[in-house]
């Protein structure tokens, strides 16, 4: 095909884009002079096609500038007014919240309309990007939906569910690999970036930029930009230069050639825009191009969690997410799973080259948000047996067909964290300190934990017991050393890929690692869990509770869907043990303990990681700690399978569980003759070498 060619068959297909678009928008305008028999249903497509329209407005602003017009009271009007409906406030009486929907519309037709609103608001922010068949094709899906209602009401009736089942069904199986080469490429290739070029190119001084995003903008994010803004140039780059050298010495760590590399990408919340700005062209200093892709809730990405993995501004409604986590399972079979599994493949092969590029992400998270435990909602949909195994089989399936294009042994990553306003009066004072933490003098850590490390190498097995209202009792079984002069099996990890630092961690033995695992509160991916206990046998979980709810089915079942991500049994694929203890006194100073990030938290205790090992697709790569000894324990019985079958190898998840220093009695080495060394005793660090952490205690 010709240059010319190509161009013309690009305005052919916008041009097609551009009818189907003006169509649609003609279709749904004209809905409001129409009526159909049943007022319920009625008042349901009439409350959406003003949301569509709405939508509608909003590109049409934003196609003629509106962006940077606007003053700043219209910017936060359209924004509160584009995300009003579903804020919790309103939330009762709004279809996004599935026990409205079924108590207007009826059990079925209420789950799968309020599941076809959550699609439809993902709109907003592809009007902000002028992204139009984004918008085409959703609108399309709502107006054959209300098409089959008003045939149906012809004939004073309702349409057939399972018409409308299948209507939803296509309409997520015809667009998976549009959908997917749309998310993959924003990933791999990121030519034309909206966030970065937002970034890049604002005013960062004039707070309407927050507002170009599409994003919802609350107090939080502004702050946030407020506080950046005060900081010298000089406070700004320290951040940055933090976050963008632990990615690149995340490559140099391993081995990995970083100059092989020519994109990585950026994930953050928004509020850090200055910080961003300042990391991306310290990335393009070292030869990366940044691409920022925006976390987009639709029912095509969520499969099964209500997390937001990519860039956003605040959650409007953090029970409207967790609602609809599960909408796959209106339709969710081995067709579709098969369907998507080609639109992987499909992906990867066409941006084959690009994927080859790519260094990974560098990601800076907030923590401190107001905490949020959710509601079990009956109406709410929800997987069956087989769909879980089908959902846990694809993600699994989905990371082996991504790890042939985006190669897991050549890339690496980095993370960093800070805290946002919502965490207190002090957060000023709880943000100057987390810079502090995150660039604590990384040689004092790195030369104590070689004592630590030292301790554990001379073990058969380490054993962990809780005190006070902890009841953790719990065996760790270690690799066998063969040459203690060359080898360990922990690595000394320092602030390179995981900011700040302060651990040492392994992948256990599976056989033998037995005992009970238990916290008495702990967030875990922004859920808080309540008294939480796991039960290993053989290292894989053989039993879990906590006590959120009432009910002990619902108790298992939070558990079951956010921690076990519908896999039947997990293993322990990390133990560690955190050795910041300046963290876990900034913590307690604040009374932020339940409030911090994992990458924080994790630090200030030892953890335990139920999924993949640290170093899924990476086993066999050779790494080393500082003085030189090889790592050796880098996969256990289940990755070992890594070659054979992969798809029983990895579990496509890793969620760090941590036992806070007051809950802890003690940890011992214990050597192959039972005799030991214990490492923690009540809570502080005994052994010979270790002192210095205990001084932030007595401060």
């Amino acid at each position: 095909m010709s240059e010319n060619e190509a161009i013309f068959e690009f305005n052919v297909g916008n041009d097609v884009t551009d009818e189907r678009y003006a169509l649609a928008m003609e279709r749904v305008s004209g809905i409001s002079d129409e009526h159909i028999e049943n007022k319920e249903f009625d008042d349901y497509f009439h409350t959406v096609r003003e949301f569509i329209l709405m939508v509608d407005e909003t590109y049409k602003w934003s196609e003629n500038g509106g962006k940077d017009k606007d003053s700043l009271e219209e910017l936060q009007a359209r924004n509160k007014k584009l995300y009003s409906d579903i804020l919790p406030e309103n939330y009762d009486k709004s279809y996004g919240n599935p026990t409205y929907a079924c108590s207007k519309l009826g059990d079925e037709f209420g789950k799968i309309l309020s599941s076809l609103y959550f699609e439809l608001r993902a709109m907003i922010p592809y009007a902000y990007e002028l992204k139009k068949n984004e918008l085409v094709i959703r609108t399309e899906l709502f107006l054959e939906v209300y098409g089959a209602f008003v045939q149906a009401s012809t004939e004073n009736k309702l349409p057939e569910y399972e018409s409308i089942r299948n209507i939803m069904y296509w309409f997520y199986s015809d667009y998976a690999e549009e959908e997917r080469m749309l998310r993959f490429s924003g990933l791999v290739a990121p030519e034309k970036d909206y966030f970065r070029d937002i970034i890049m190119n604002s005013d960062l001084s004039d707070i309407r930029y927050l507002y170009k995003f599409g994003e919802y903008i609350t107090e939080s994010e502004i702050t946030t930009a407020r506080h950046l803004m005060e900081m010298s140039e000089e406070e700004i780059n320290k951040i940055a230069d933090t976050f963008t050298e632990g990615y690149r010495i995340g490559f140099a760590a391993t081995g990995k050639d970083i100059t092989i590399k020519s994109t990585a990408s950026i994930i953050y919340i928004l509020g850090f825009e200055r910080v961003i700005r300042k990391a991306i062209l310290n990335l393009e200093k070292i030869g990366l191009k940044s691409g920022l892709t925006r976390a987009v809730m639709s029912t095509f990405f969520t499969a099964g969690s209500a997390r937001r993995m990519a860039c956003c501004g605040a959650i409007p409604n953090k029970q409207f997410d967790y609602d609809h986590k599960d909408d796959d399972g209106l339709f969710l079979d081995a067709a579709l799973i098969n369907r998507r599994l080609e639109a992987v493949r499909a992906a990867g092969e066409k941006y084959k080259k690009e994927a080859k590029l790519y260094g990974g992400p560098a990601v800076l998270e907030g923590f401190g948000d107001v905490p949020f435990s959710p509601v079990p909602k009956k109406e709410a949909i929800h997987l069956d047996e087989a769909q879980s195994k089908l959902l846990s089989d694809f993600k699994v399936q989905a990371s082996i067909i991504q790890n042939d294009y985006i190669i897991e042994k050549e890339r690496s990553f980095t993370i960093i964290s800070f805290p946002v306003p919502d965490i207190g009066d002090d957060y000023k004072a709880i943000f100057d300190e987390t810079v502090k933490i995150n660039t604590l003098d990384y040689v004092l850590y790195q030369n104590i934990q070689k004592c630590i490390i030292d301790a554990l190498d001379e073990a058969k097995y380490v054993t962990v017991k809780g005190m006070g209202d902890n009841h953790t009792d719990i065996k760790v079984m270690l690799h066998e050393i063969k040459d203690k002069e060359k080898e360990t099996n922990f690595e000394n990890c320092v602030a390179d890929v995981n900011i700040p630092v302060g651990e040492v961690f392994t992948s256990p033995v599976l056989a033998g690692t037995e005992g009970v695992l238990h916290v008495t509160g702990v967030y875990l991916m922004g859920l808080y869990f309540k008294d939480l206990e796991i039960t290993f046998k053989d290292g894989c979980i053989a039993d879990y509770n906590c006590a959120n709810f009432e009910s002990e089915e619902d108790n298992k079942k939070y558990i079951r869907d956010n921690i076990l991500y519908n896999h039947k049994t997990l293993p322990i694929g990390e133990f560690a043990i955190g050795t910041n203890t300046t963290a876990y006194m900034f913590a307690r100073k604040f009374n932020i303990a339940d409030k911090l990030d994992i990458l924080i938290a994790e630090k200030t205790g030892p953890h335990f990681a139920v999924g993949d090992t640290c170093y899924s697709y990476d086993e066999d790569n050779e790494t080393f700690n500082f003085d030189g000894k090889r790592h050796i324990a880098k996969e256990n019985e289940i990755s070992a399978k890594r070659k054979t079958s992969p798809e029983k190898a990895y579990f496509s998840c890793h969620t760090d569980i941590t036992i806070p220093y007051d809950e802890l009695g003690e940890i011992r080495a214990v050597r192959e003759d039972g005799t030991g060394i214990t490492v923690i005793k009540n809570g502080r660090f005994v052994l010979p070498g270790t002192e210095e952490l205990n001084k932030p205690f007595d401060e």
